[in-house]
């Protein structure tokens, strides 16, 4: 096996410009229903009062994305690699992991977007045909440009998304409650553990989502030409990562401000808790504000669905053809092959499957789905510890000694909530 060299020394430098795009991707898949859903749920149902719970997810979270794009910047290879390096157990590990999420992460998301979609356009689809009628168009978009259409098309939907989303908070800021603001766990009885375990779950996005940030800084490293230093690609992802927590914060005032104390709560129903979500902002402000709560909520949702549609398939890509070699150095710069579309198609199928038969609310497929990712997110924190402080790692781009502590904190509380919540659901299962 090859020594490991720093990227940041082995070739040419690019400026942050140049590298600028992969931590705004991710952030196109942290900034969805973990914002508009589960962030203005905790709005509704507690005012400010669960700040304390996001704000912790948001910090110990932290290290585990970050790692992603360190990792590949440093290495050349993305953390699936990574995982290879670790033992064949790692990566058979993280995907039995992703096999297990894939479909339902898909189905919670795409459901929640063609839920918008269909209301903003005033369409008498199904929900099924409204999810193929997406799927479609971010297949057609990602086979014509590849990861250079991902990385534009969220660019300028981010964009419009920061600009709506902070103009709405800021109009309705008088309205908001600032007593109820609490740093501190909520009272027992005030929410459920089940609520509280969906909201970190994906806030601000599941774990595994920093292996897929790993892959969109090689692909952008492939597309632009220049190879990012390890400093760049991590301003690149902190940059995105403050953007995604203002954002959230902003989504926690909206539900506070709209719904907090009026005596109302969302529906669980898929198309009454849109319709909800639209109609109580234009109580609220005015008509005027449809068309910016519309944009916001279409802009949030699709670059969601479209980051994740290329992900799984992405991963999956890599993680296969790494099963099949001995050594993971020969699946370095190797773009996504036959495998993605393949997988595409499969997921597609899958979801359409799911969205067809799916009788429950909106509400219980999206808490599922972000369950399931908190319960699984200590062992992929482990797995990326692992993964960046290892031999293969270049000596100087592995995390220092306090952000290693701190990584294993993290950890650790993050597998205390999830243990907690587990022998939380034992007696009702006997």
């Amino acid at each position: 096996m090859s020594q490991p060299t720093s990227r940041a020394t082995a070739v040419p430098r690019g400026t942050f410009w140049q590298s600028f795009g992969p931590g705004l991707v991710w952030a196109g898949t942290a900034i969805g229903i973990s914002h508009l859903v589960q962030a203005t749920r905790a709005g509704a149902s507690l005012g400010l009062g669960l700040s304390g719970v996001i704000l912790l997810a948001l910090i110990f979270k932290y290290p585990f994305f970050e790692y992603g794009p360190r990792y590949a910047s440093a290495t050349g290879m993305s953390l699936i690699e990574g995982y290879r390096r670790v033992g064949r157990w790692a990566l058979w590990l993280y995907m039995g992991i992703i096999f297990v999420i894939a479909v339902i992460t898909q189905a919670a998301i795409v459901l929640f977007t063609a839920f918008l979609f269909l209301y903003a356009f005033g369409l008498d689809w199904s929900t099924t045909a409204g999810g193929a009628f997406l799927y479609a168009i971010c297949g057609g978009l990602l086979w014509y440009g590849r990861y250079r259409a991902l990385d534009i098309a969220i660019k300028v939907m981010l964009v419009a998304l920061a600009l709506s989303t902070l103009f709405a908070a800021f109009i309705v800021l008088p309205r908001v409650d600032f007593s109820t603001f609490s740093l501190g766990w909520p009272a027992a009885g005030t929410v459920s553990f089940g609520f509280l375990l969906a909201l970190m779950g994906w806030m601000p996005s599941d774990i595994a989502a920093s292996v897929y940030n790993s892959l969109w800084t090689l692909a952008k490293d492939r597309t632009s030409g220049v190879k990012a230093t390890v400093g760049i690609a991590r301003l690149d992802f902190i940059v995105a990562y403050a953007g995604t927590a203002i954002l959230v914060f902003a989504f926690l005032i909206l539900g506070t401000a709209v719904m907090y104390g009026s005596g109302m709560t969302f529906s669980g129903e898929g198309p009454v808790f849109v319709t909800q979500l639209v109609e109580l902002y234009t109580a609220t402000i005015g008509e005027w504000i449809r068309p910016i709560i519309l944009i916001l909520a279409l802009t949030t949702m699709f670059s969601t669905t479209f980051t994740i549609v290329d992900a799984f398939p992405r991963v999956i890509d890599r993680g296969l053809t790494l099963m099949r070699v001995d050594d993971p150095e020969l699946t370095r710069d190797r773009p996504a092959g036959r495998i993605y579309w393949v997988a595409f198609l499969i997921l597609g199928a899958g979801l359409l499957l799911l969205l067809e038969f799916f009788q429950g609310p909106l509400t219980t497929m999206v808490d599922v789905a972000t369950g399931l990712a908190f319960l699984t997110g200590p062992i992929l924190a482990y797995l990326n510890l692992r993964a960046v402080t290892s031999p293969d790692m270049p000596e100087e781009a592995r995390p220092g000694r306090a952000m290693r502590i701190f990584s294993w904190v993290g950890i650790l509380l993050l597998g205390a909530i999830a243990l907690a919540f587990i022998v939380a659901q034992i007696p009702g299962m006997v």
